[in-house]
Parts: C-alpha cells; structure tokens; sequence
C-alpha cells in the first residue's frame, strides 16, 4: 500500500512512510474557543477528517490529537494584542473559563453533526501550563530565548532555518515589520514565549520571570503535539494561514527543544465570501450553528469535502444548496439499494470493481477528493441504470450497496447508515391541506380545543398556519 501526500515542508508531494508499520500519528491545530465555530472551521475539520478516514481504510491505525486554544491567542498583533477570550469574557460578562467551556462544547457539537470523527485527545492550553514553562526555560538555557522585563521572546535570529515553511527569509520578514512594534525585543521579529501579566489580567500562572504571567500563542502547539505524540510524529496539520508565523515557530521551538518533530506537513486551503478569507477577526462569516439552520449539516461537510483540500473554496448560497441536491442524489439512489437487495444477500466483491479502483487511486494521489467524488457519480449513474432494469441482480445490489456505504459513508462520511425517507414537496402540500380542511371543520363546529390542538402540534414539528382573509396558508 502506497499513497502520496503534499508535504508543505518540501513543496512536493511524498510517498507517505510511516515512522511505526501500520500506524500514523497526526496532529491538527485546534480552535480557538472565544466564540461559535464557523464555515472556515468546517473546511480544515472536515477535510482532515476525510484524510483520517482514508488513512483508516487504508489499513492504518490513527492516533489523532487535536488541541484547544484558551489562553494566548492575542488580538491583532501576535504578541501584543488582548487575549482573544479575556475580550470575549468582558464582553459576555463571564469568567473566561466558562466563554472556553462553552465554545469547545459547541465546537465538538457543530463536528458531530458534519459526522466529524472525534480526535483521541483535545489537550487545551491551560492544562500544559508547566510543560511549557520546563521548555521556554530549556529554551533560555540553551541561548535561544531570553527574558526581558518579565517577559520571555524567542530569539529568531539564533534559528537560521527560521521561516522555511513558509519561504521567508530573516531579511524579508525584517523589511515587512512595522515600525511601532514592542521596543524590548532584540528583533522585532522575536516571538513571545511568555508574556508578563498586568495587575488584575484574569488569565495569568506563577513564573520565575515577573510573578505573574501567561504563555505565547505558539508554545503550547510545539509542548502538547511532542506530550502525547513523541518528539517525532508523522503529520502535523492545520490551515494555511497558520503557515507563518505559527507553524514557523512551532518548528523552530521543536528544533531548539532538540524535537525531530513532525515528518510531514499537511495545510488546507481556506474557504471564502466572495473571495475574501472568511475570518472571526474581519465580521467575514458564516457560523456553523447559522449555516445548519438553512441547510443539512451532511450537505456543509458535501460542499467542503467535494473540493480537493489544498484548493479554496469559495462559499454563496447556490454552492450549498447545488451540494444538498446532489447529496440527495446519493441518497435515493443507496435508499432504494437498501429497500430493493434481499436481506440475506451477501456483497461478492464481484462487481463495479472499476469504480473502487478509481476511487483509491484518486484519494492515494495526495487526497484528491473531487476525482472521487466523479467515481462515486459514476457509480451512481450505472446502479441507477441497473435499478432501472425489470430484474436487478441481488448480488450487484448488495456489492453496490456496500461500495456507497464504505466509500461514501466510512470513508467520505456523506451516506449515514440510515437514510430517512422523504415526503415528496406535493405529497406535503397533500397532506397539509387535508389538516387545514380537518382544522377548519373543528372550528366550524367550534371545537376550538382540536381546532387548536392541530395548530400546536403542527407547531412543535416546526409547521406554522397562518390565518388571512383568504383562508389559512402553512409554511
């Protein structure tokens, strides 16, 4: 079993070996929990998640670590902004702890309902307060970090790799720095590793430096991934604006720690609003809670995992509602297979062997879901053509059956085990005119309790009836 993946390190795509036979060790970076999750979350989780189902259909054993950021992750300047959730506990009025609990429960909540598998561990930030002290300290010893008035930075400068991930060079990032940036650091592109607290800043832990103080955003990635994964792990994830300077830092950290750390860098592409990044920091948005509201969780994760990972996507109404009807194409097609194949029949193997074929070798080439994607159509135009015939092949059905549910369901995570059947949009109007008709005969016979049973109970199923001069419209 061979399959390549994009290495951002190297620029090129690799033949993915794995440090230990049989198993992958991977590592995304996480949210931060200051506020709801939106479409922009949905693309990294969504696309690393069909990875981590490839990488277990292909016979691998995954272990998935996935961080929380609640502490650190400043506004605006990497190092000199406010914490994003002390501003987001001011402005709610909370303890900062409970805006995080909040968000990552309705985080974790938004994945299941895209039927994003859970990661193994979800570390956050404020549980490894100690683990990232003992190596900002190892960090100061070594000559590579230094404190400054009660604040620890990363001395970029002693790294002369810093910036290979993303191809910056010392001179370049020097000529892109603004002139009002902190005075006490040697470089203004130096990093905080540690910052001083100010009295009264709610987030804050004992230090030898100052007091009083709190981690930098890009410690806890390079501590916690190396806690749980070894000092050298296979992948390491996330989104491609985390290229720098995050995941620049993280590495230069590992290196100075004498951490091999991850082999192979993977980053997916971001997801727009008319071209624009959508971002929590712009307004540019589009919560998760607000998208499922309008259309079907399965249809988001159809809409992001149709599109190959390292592509950008560009989001607007006619994308999710084009996802859901060809979702919906799917889903009739493998509801009919499962009402249609004999209960006792067993998948032989024996057919569309073609389509599988495709399918595996599309994903081996670097996770190339949009040509799966057009095998599993393909897949579905010819089953169609079968069901269409007077006498289907129960064997055929059962393999047909069986290849959506792997491919489509375990694998891209778009056919569920059950599929619910739907009332056609004219059988509906059907049967709602039968209830108005029976609701208006009640209060005809001014049996106002049923005539407004009916009015509640179509209620609860989210059905309202509005009453006009005209007679009475539902929607």
């Amino acid at each position: 079993m061979t399959f390549r993946l994009y290495n951002s390190l190297s620029d090129k795509k690799e033949d993915f070996v794995p440090l230990r036979e049989g198993q992958v060790t991977l590592y995304v970076c996480g949210p931060t929990v200051y506020s709801d999750s939106h479409l922009g979350h949905a693309k990294t989780y969504v696309s690393f998640d069909v990875i981590l189902r490839y990488l277990k259909y292909r016979g691998l054993k995954p272990f998935y670590v996935q961080n929380i950021t609640d502490v650190g992750h400043l506004v605006g300047d990497a190092d000199e902004g406010e914490d994003k959730l002390l501003k987001r506990a001011r402005e709610v009025e909370q303890e900062p702890m409970a805006v995080a609990e909040t968000y990552t429960t309705r985080h974790f909540q938004a994945m299941d309902q895209m039927g994003v598998i859970r990661p193994d561990i979800c570390p956050r930030a404020t549980g490894h307060i100690p683990e990232q002290l003992e190596a900002i300290e190892k960090l100061i010893s070594s000559g590579l970090a230094y404190e400054i008035n009660g604040s620890v930075y990363f001395d970029v400068s002693q790294d002369p790799k810093y910036g290979e991930l993303s191809n910056r060079s010392f001179e370049e990032m020097q000529e892109g720095t603004r002139v009002e940036v902190r005075q006490e650091k040697r470089n203004p592109q130096d990093f905080a590793l540690w910052k001083k607290a100010d009295p009264g800043h709610l987030m804050r832990w004992r230090d030898p430096y100052s007091g009083w103080g709190y981690p930098g955003w890009h410690t806890e990635c390079t501590v916690m991934s190396t806690r749980y994964l070894g000092d050298r792990f296979d992948i390491h994830g996330g989104g491609m604006d985390l290229k720098f300077p995050h995941h620049d830092c993280e590495i230069s950290q590992a290196r100075g720690l004498g951490k091999a750390f991850a082999n192979y860098w993977m980053h997916n592409n971001m997801l727009t609003i008319e071209g624009q990044k959508m971002s929590k920091s712009t307004g540019n948005f589009v919560t998760l809670i607000d998208a499922f509201g309008q259309y079907d969780p399965l249809a988001v994760r159809y809409f992001i995992a149709a599109s190959h990972y390292r592509s950008v996507v560009d989001y607007s109404e006619n994308a999710l509602k084009a996802a859901g009807t060809s979702l919906k194409r799917l889903h009739q097609t493998v509801r009919t297979l499962r009402e249609k194949k004999p209960l006792d029949q067993k998948p032989s193997g024996k057919w569309f062997k073609e389509f599988r074929n495709r399918f595996e070798s599309s994903m081996d080439d670097d996770f190339s879901t949009p040509q799966a994607f057009a095998a599993l159509f393909d897949l579905n135009r010819e089953v169609n053509s079968m069901l269409a015939s007077e006498d289907p092949n129960p064997e055929a059905m059962a393999d047909a059956e069986q290849l959506f549910s792997v491919l489509g369901g375990e694998v891209l995570g778009i056919i569920p085990e059950k599929i619910e059947s739907e009332i056609s949009d004219q059988r509906l109007n059907e049967v709602m005119q039968v209830m108005i008709e029976l609701r208006n005969q009640f209060r005809q016979n001014k049996d106002f309790k049923g005539s407004d049973m009916i009015r509640d109970r179509l209620g609860d199923i989210g059905i309202s009836l509005k009453d006009s001069k005209e007679g009475t419209q539902w929607e």
